[in-house]
């Protein structure tokens, strides 16, 4: 298959952004954007988003009432002070 090429232009804030996050995951800026580029254009991966979406719109107050909102996944405590 052939390959394309595209040029983007970034403000330097924006490009820092790139940069530190490509370094975080040991990729060059270059192969960073370009796996982005790719996730963003699999059908698959954008369907999967959505689904996923859709079931936190429909069970997330259900998961809040079970396991609590305090951003760790712990349960609410009880009134002994324990885990529930």
């Amino acid at each position: 298959m052939a390959k394309k090429q595209i040029n983007v232009r970034v403000d330097e804030a924006v490009y820092v952004g790139i940069e530190e996050r490509a370094a975080a995951a040991g990729m060059e800026v270059n192969e960073y954007a370009r796996q982005l580029l790719a996730d963003e254009a699999n059908d698959l991966r954008h369907r999967f988003l959505v689904a996923g979406d859709h079931f936190v719109g429909e069970w997330a107050d259900h998961f809040d009432d079970r396991f609590g909102t305090d951003g760790h996944g712990a349960a609410p405590a009880r009134k002994d002070g324990r885990a529930a």
